[in-house]
């Protein structure tokens, strides 16, 4: 039984993501018995792969992992090496591309950090997973066709065979995510 939730923001954010307040809210409000960690995630794309270890390692629990955009990368990516449930949220997915327009000085959206992203940080990134996903029967993915970042068309080609729901309209942010949270519930199977 999953007694322990990981949620992964987005590129460039941080566990004060609205996402990341509503889904640990509502499983609060359902049990007492699952605790809902949402780390906020180094900038620095080697840091945060050592912070999501050290999470995993520490606590040795039954996980789900959840992220939304470059969050749903790496929760794509630790779920499937700990064979776990996984809830993706308009999901960045392999090989990443056009994350080069990212090259050079960004600034964190909610803290307003500086950092730089080099290719050595996006080679390390794209070296994280594989090009064929092999978790889908763990897998819910949640999609907007409006999502201005990310192609939801590649995103459901890329995690054929999960559970994928797509909603028309929306955006990046995931304008649906209260109307699934029951959903989410179901899937994780809390009680």
């Amino acid at each position: 039984m999953i007694n322990t939730i990981l949620y992964f923001h987005g590129f460039a954010s941080s566990s004060d993501s609205d996402k990341a307040k509503i889904i640990k809210s509502h499983i609060s409000k359902i049990s007492k018995k699952i605790k809902v960690l949402t780390p906020d995630l180094s900038n620095d794309f080697i840091e945060a792969n050592n912070q999501i270890n050290k999470l995993i390692n520490e606590n040795k629990k039954d996980f789900a992992f959840v992220g939304s955009s470059l969050g749903g990368y790496f929760a794509s990516c630790f779920g499937s090496v700990n064979n776990s449930k996984v809830i993706l949220i308009n999901p960045a997915i392999p090989p990443l591309e056009g994350f080069e327009q990212y090259l050079g000085e960004n600034e964190n959206y909610s803290t307003g950090e500086k950092f730089n992203i080099t290719k050595k940080d996006i080679e390390f990134l794209r070296s994280l997973v594989i090009n064929k996903y092999i978790n889908q029967k763990n897998t819910l993915v949640f999609l907007e066709s409006g999502d201005e970042v990310l192609n939801y068309v590649e995103a459901a080609k890329y995690y054929r065979g999960s559970n994928i729901d797509i909603t028309f309209g929306g955006n990046h942010s995931y304008e649906s995510i209260t109307k699934k949270l029951q959903k989410i519930v179901k899937f994780i199977e809390i009680q």
